[in-house]
């Protein structure tokens, strides 16, 4: 669950660093090296905001994904770079919390958004699928919370964890946060 598989022929994926240098076995920013034609019709009135927005940040198109490409080439999409929680003044970026999460052996998919909190101003909530076979409870949930605090920092430890069978997606597989919010 999670990922996207390897991409079609004829079109080349990789991974890139904050300065577009590519990273090997390691999460990084999804960027499309070699485009296809129908990729450079624009943005309908505004081809200067395509510009913009898509090819500015390295001389390839890059959405704003975060991902990994494993070792058969596959790609799991990781989520939003651009999605960032502010919690006790501390900007932790949702993308980090999933990894976490998903990088524990009883996580087969996590989402992560934001939610009001009286003493940091916002506070993490994950919502966690499991893998097969894998039952909920509470000891379960204290250690997912506790993985993420030692993966990352107590800082990024969740206030809230819910375990949850399936997660609202778009079409193309993108997380709804509005809808989890």
């Amino acid at each position: 669950p999670g990922v996207a598989g390897a991409p079609l022929p004829g079109i080349e994926i990789k991974i890139l660093d904050n300065t577009g240098t590519e990273c090997l076995d390691s999460r990084g920013l999804l960027s499309i090296t070699k485009p296809w034609p129908s990729m450079l019709r624009g943005i309908w009135n505004d081809n200067q905001r395509y510009e913009d927005v898509y090819w500015s940040k390295f001389e390839t198109y890059f959405a704003g994904d975060g991902a990994i490409i494993d070792q058969e080439k596959d790609i799991c999409v990781i989520g939003r770079v651009d999605d960032v929680l502010n919690v006790a003044g501390h900007r932790i970026g949702t993308m980090e919390v999933e990894s976490a999460l998903v990088d524990h052996n009883s996580v087969a998919e996590a989402a992560v958004i934001g939610v009001k909190d009286d003493i940091k101003g916002e506070a993490i909530a994950a919502f966690v699928i499991l893998k097969n076979n894998i039952l909920e409870s509470d000891k379960l949930r204290n250690e997912l919370t506790q993985y993420v605090s030692n993966t990352i920092s107590p800082i990024a430890k969740p206030k809230l964890l819910i375990f949850t069978p399936d997660l609202p997606k778009t079409r193309s597989s993108k997380i709804m946060r509005r809808i989890l919010r």
